[in-house]
């Protein structure tokens, strides 16, 4: 009667101990998520919010450059958009969320 005793807890953990090597093994996954998550998207996250407050603060006369590449010089502003000055006489319209950075002002042409 003792001896089926001990075969019975033998044999839970037995069945148990499956689990815990699954969960082991899933830790370096973890591991690697944490790392990818400090690495990368984090510092992704800070550049866009960084970008994002200085689109809300540019106005009329800043020069920005466009994700195409496109130079100009901000002459309207309107709640999706902006009116860019690119030549004597020549304004296009582009999205907000088209304007890659504010150039400095120390930039020559």
């Amino acid at each position: 009667m003792l001896f089926n005793g001990l075969n019975s807890l033998a044999a839970a953990a037995q069945q148990a101990q499956p689990q815990g090597d699954i969960f082991s093994s899933m830790i370096p996954l973890v591991i690697i998520i944490v790392i990818f998550y400090f690495l990368l998207f984090a510092p992704m996250r800070k550049q866009r919010k960084q970008l994002q407050q200085t689109i809300a603060s540019l106005q009329n006369g800043d020069k920005v450059v466009t994700q195409g590449g496109i130079y100009g010089v901000i002459a309207g502003v309107s709640d999706d958009r902006f009116q860019l000055k690119i030549a004597n006489n020549v304004k296009i319209e582009v999205s907000k969320n088209a304007i890659a950075g504010k150039v400095p002002e120390n930039v020559s042409k």
